[in-house]
């Protein structure tokens, strides 16, 4: 289905999750939604625009048919819907007997089992949403933490398109500009100088480099991150674990190698999703020496590490780093990484010490925690965030996919190469390519001329009846 195509079928869907429910709603779009509605349910009062009626469930097409349960139905006229055409929203009791029952009818009486995400894509199609706000339908449904649903709210209410439109607006100027001055170059009137053009470009070239660099926080905000915590056998590990996730998830004894799995928490930490990691501990032994539960333990130990975004290294305040451990700070040089000296309330004040007395530490700040008493912990929490967002700043309007990321890098690459050119003295008709691919690269970020392919693509991950 393209913008150009007219929509003439119906289609429908549950819009609800599977499984039984107080409510479930049964939706309705298109041109006969509101004659195949009559025939599923009888209401008390006639239908009318964005107003909900109680009606009786039919158990068949006969106004005199017997009840089998009763719905709040509410009809939308065109072009005052979700998706521009009639819709009807049929609300019964939540058992899946009645809504598949219900959809079986529809679907029996004309109307089409709708794709994945059809009813969205039809609102883009006829103009009610752009892309940027479609997907921002899709990301407040899959929405884990508060963050995330606020971003997703403010997408769909416009805040990234209306962030875009200003620069826009700019380009398209400077486009007829240069265009005008090709067209009536005969004509005598002034070419556009150099300065000019070089100008508009400059003023362009800020707000979007501040909306690129604005996808450091937005993808973590949208997809979150795996944080694996590491270290030797009872340094306190699943202790800090269960800190962070606030209840007793892993198993701890005093016993080393109590944990021989992965074991897995997702969070919501400032608003950034977080899958923390406990694993099993690392510590170097004859590999006959340990148990082959152990050796699986500690190979997935070093896939999780090798895996995650972030790496929380626990040492035990009241032992001194072995070889392992260093080794073990090599391995994560250069990547995103905390040092914890747990068991702080251990050694009473002498936590600080041992991590500065350790060379193998330099780079990387010590931090003593107690898993016992909580010292430390809300510190631990704080670094964590600072680590995970790499200091960037919340906005109203951030950039949460690749797609959108891409549209952006490339309106700025090409108003790159737009000044370049300009500076070199090119004619204006090849520094119009660039400003056309600028253009182009804003107008797929908002979706006005996104290939079909890649619409299918966003709109398949939707759930069906949304």
């Amino acid at each position: 289905m393209s913008a150009q195509e007219p929509v003439t079928d119906t289609i429908a869907a549950i819009s609800t999750p599977q499984g039984r429910g107080g409510i479930g709603i049964v939706r309705l779009s298109g041109p006969q939604a509101a004659f195949i509605a009559s025939q599923l349910v009888r209401p008390h009062q006639p239908l009318e625009h964005a107003r909900a009626r109680l009606a009786d469930v039919l158990d068949a097409g006969d106004a005199d048919a017997p009840r089998i349960d009763e719905a709040l139905v509410t009809f939308f006229a065109a072009p005052n819907s979700y998706t521009t055409e009639d819709l009807v929203e049929i609300a019964a009791h939540g058992s899946p007997v009645v809504l598949e029952f219900l959809l079986r009818r529809a679907l029996d009486l004309g109307a089409r089992f709708a794709e994945p995400g059809e009813f969205t894509q039809r609102a883009f199609l006829a103009g009610r949403l752009d892309l940027t706000q479609a997907e921002a339908v899709r990301d407040l449904i899959d929405a884990q933490t508060l963050t995330q649903a606020r971003q997703a709210a403010s997408q769909m209410g416009g805040a990234l398109s209306h962030r875009v439109a200003p620069v826009k607006q700019s380009l398209v100027e400077l486009i007829a500009l240069l265009e005008a001055g090709i067209d009536f170059a005969e004509d005598d009137l002034d070419v556009t100088p150099q300065a000019e053009i070089a100008q508009r470009i400059e003023a362009m070239t800020p707000p979007l480099a501040a909306l690129e660099a604005s996808f450091a926080r937005g993808r973590i905000v949208h997809d979150g991150l795996t944080l694996a915590i590491v270290g030797r056998p009872n340094v306190g590990k699943s202790s800090l674990f269960n800190c962070l996730v606030e209840r007793d998830r892993a198993i701890v004894t005093a016993s080393p190698g109590t944990t021989r799995d992965l074991v897995t928490e997702r969070i919501s930490l400032g608003g950034i999703p977080l899958e923390l990691v406990d694993t099993a501990g690392l510590r170097e032994a004859a590999r006959e020496a340990l148990e082959e539960a152990e050796q699986l333990g500690i190979r997935r130990s070093h896939e999780a590490l090798a895996d995650a975004a972030l790496v929380l290294i626990v040492f035990d305040a009241t032992q001194p780093i072995k070889e392992e451990e260093r080794r073990l700070l090599a391995a994560v040089e250069g990547r995103p990484a905390i040092v914890v000296i747990n068991k702080s309330d251990l050694v009473k004040g002498k936590t600080e010490s041992v991590g500065k007395a350790e060379p193998a530490l330099a780079g990387l700040p010590a931090l003593p925690t107690s898993a016992l008493t909580g010292e430390g912990i809300a510190a631990l929490r704080d670094r964590i965030l600072a680590l995970a967002t790499g200091g960037a700043a919340a906005e109203p309007a951030m950039l949460t996919n690749l797609r959108q990321h891409q549209s952006v890098t490339t309106a700025l690459a090409a108003l790159a190469d737009a000044a370049k050119a300009n500076a070199g003295g090119i004619p204006h008709e090849m520094i119009l390519l660039d400003l056309y691919r600028a253009l182009w690269a804003l107008d797929s970020l908002t979706g006005q001329t996104t290939p079909d392919d890649i619409l299918n693509l966003i709109f398949s991950t939707f759930c069906i009846g949304k």
